[in-house]
C-alpha cells in the first residue's frame, strides 16, 4: 500500500495531501510517512493528531521531525476536535481578564449525520454489544482527551488528570434514520462527558450527546471568569459539512506554515475565502 501511495504522490505531484483515513495516529503513521517522504504538505483528520502532545508524545514528536525534514507543514484538524470543543472556546477566552472554568456542549440529532458516524455512536446496538465496543475502542468520540490538553495547555494550566466517561443512550420508543432503524430499548446514541481536573476541581468539562431523535441540536460554550461569556449556535455546528469546510479553510495556512507538526492552537485561524 505504501509503494502504491507512493508511485501514485510521485505521479500527481499534489500541493496537498487530505488525509482521511482513521482516527489513529499510530494507524495513519506511516501514510504519514509515505507522504512527508515525498515532501507534501498535509492536512488530516484524524482525530489523535489535532493534539498529540499529551496523549501519543513519541508519534508527534517523529511526524514532527519527519515534516521538518521534508520541509512542509502537517495540521491535524475537523470541526470536533479541531473546532467546536476546543478551538472556539479557546478564541472565546481571548476577551477574557480571568478564566476559572470552562464548559463546552454539543448535542447532535445523528439522524442528520453520515452512516458512518451513527455506526460509530454505536446507533441500533444492545447494551452489551455497546460496551463491548466500546471496550476496545470502536465506539467512542475520538478526541476528547485531545481537546481538553489543548483548551488546558492554551490557558497555561497544568491538570491533574483527564476523565472520559462513555454512556449509551438507550431508545425508548422506535427511532429510524435514512440508513437505520433503532427498537425500543437499543441504543440509539451516545452520551460522552470529558473532565478535565486542576487542582482536584473539575475546570473544563466537555459533553456531548449524539443520538438518534435528539429534540434540539446545538454548540454551546459557557465561560466562568471575568467576563464570564455564554454562546449558544442554535441548530449546531453540521458536523459533515463543517468537517469538509474546515480542511479546505485551513490548506492556505498549512502551505504558508513553518515546516513541523502543527495544531489549531498555533496556527493562524483559518476563514472563509472566495478568492474572488
Amino acid at each position: 500500500m505504501a509503494g502504491d501511495g507512493a508511485k501514485a504522490l510521485k505521479r500527481a505531484k499534489p500541493d496537498v495531501v487530505i488525509l482521511c483515513t482513521g482516527s489513529s495516529i499510530k494507524g495513519v503513521l506511516p501514510q504519514v510517512e509515505t507522504i512527508l517522504k515525498s515532501k507534501t504538505p498535509i492536512v488530516s483528520t484524524t482525530e489523535e493528531l489535532s493534539y498529540p502532545g499529551y496523549t501519543h508524545i513519541r508519534q508527534a514528536r517523529q511526524i514532527h521531525q519527519l515534516a521538518k525534514k521534508a520541509k512542509v507543514a502537517v495540521l491535524g484538524t475537523g470541526v470536533n476536535p479541531g473546532f467546536a470543543m476546543d478551538a472556539l472556546p479557546i478564541a472565546l477566552t481571548s476577551v477574557c481578564e480571568r478564566v476559572d472554568r470552562i464548559v463546552v456542549n454539543r448535542v447532535q440529532d445523528a439522524r442528520i449525520r453520515r452512516l458512518p458516524f451513527q455506526q460509530k455512536i454505536g446507533a441500533g446496538l444492545t447494551t452489551e454489544q455497546f460496551q463491548k465496543k466500546v471496550d476496545d475502542g470502536s465506539v467512542r468520540h475520538v478526541g476528547m482527551t485531545e481537546s481538553i490538553a489543548m483548551i488546558a495547555d492554551s490557558l497555561g494550566w497544568t491538570l491533574d488528570r483527564i476523565a472520559d466517561d462513555i454512556q449509551p443512550k438507550l431508545a425508548s420508543v422506535t427511532i429510524s434514520s435514512e440508513y437505520l432503524a433503532v427498537d425500543p430499548g437499543y441504543v440509539c446514541g451516545i452520551i460522552q462527558d470529558g473532565i478535565g481536573y486542576r487542582k482536584g476541581e473539575p475546570v473544563i468539562k466537555l459533553h456531548m450527546e449524539a443520538y438518534l431523535g435528539s429534540p434540539e441540536t446545538y454548540d454551546s460554550v459557557d465561560i466562568e471568569g471575568l467576563p464570564s461569556l455564554s454562546m449558544r449556535i442554535a441548530g449546531g455546528i453540521h458536523g459533515d459539512v463543517a468537517t469538509a469546510s474546515i480542511i479546505v479553510n485551513s490548506i492556505p495556512k498549512v502551505l504558508s506554515a513553518a515546516p513541523g507538526l502543527h495544531t489549531m492552537r498555533d496556527l493562524p485561524l483559518p476563514s472563509f475565502f472566495s478568492g474572488r
